[in-house]
């Protein structure tokens, strides 16, 4: 029996006919395919070898139906999609905070000696009663509207539940 998945990346897309599509490639449409089908070109953001010169990333076509199914632009997503997005390495905001600057972001989690642990920060705390490495766990950071890095963020209930979370380039 197979598996289930459920997937989240992001992509660039454009809407285009499947015959539209088959044109831009240089391509001749396969007799038994309709080429009025609505869809989209999509170019893959997360890797793969770029498959024409015009794009950076891989690209292929996606009738309309199954693309709206599996994405969802991003400038309206929930806190779930958000929070994947930052796992991947991207800055999120809310619609409403975007005018002020302000956005979360993932801190990797990092080691260090207890030695290089800094006076005044709770890691030297910890340092004065172990040897072994000190390990940071991964977190979310805030940046906030006057431009200071708030360490350990954390959502309310209402950014969880809002759908006005955006990825930021």
């Amino acid at each position: 029996m197979s598996n289930t998945y459920i997937g989240t990346k992001l992509i660039k897309a454009l809407p285009m006919s499947r015959q539209e599509y088959n044109d831009y490639r240089g391509w001749e449409l396969p007799e038994n395919e309709d080429g009025s089908d609505e869809g989209y070109l999509v170019e893959y953001l997360d890797g793969g070898q770029a498959n024409d010169k015009r794009h950076a990333g891989y690209i292929s076509w996606s009738p309309a139906a199954v693309f709206d199914n599996a994405y969802r632009k991003t400038d309206g997503i929930s806190f779930g999609l958000a929070i994947e997005a930052m796992k991947q390495g991207n800055k999120v905001c809310r619609a409403g905070w975007n005018g002020k600057g302000m956005w979360v972001a993932v801190s990797p989690g990092s080691q260090f000696a207890p030695e290089h642990a800094k006076p005044g920060h709770a890691a030297h705390h910890l340092a004065q009663t172990q040897t072994a490495p000190i390990t940071l766990s991964a977190h979310i950071d805030m940046k906030a509207a006057d431009g200071t890095l708030v360490v350990g963020w954390l959502a309310s209930q209402t950014d969880m539940l809002a759908d006005d979370w955006m990825i930021l380039d």
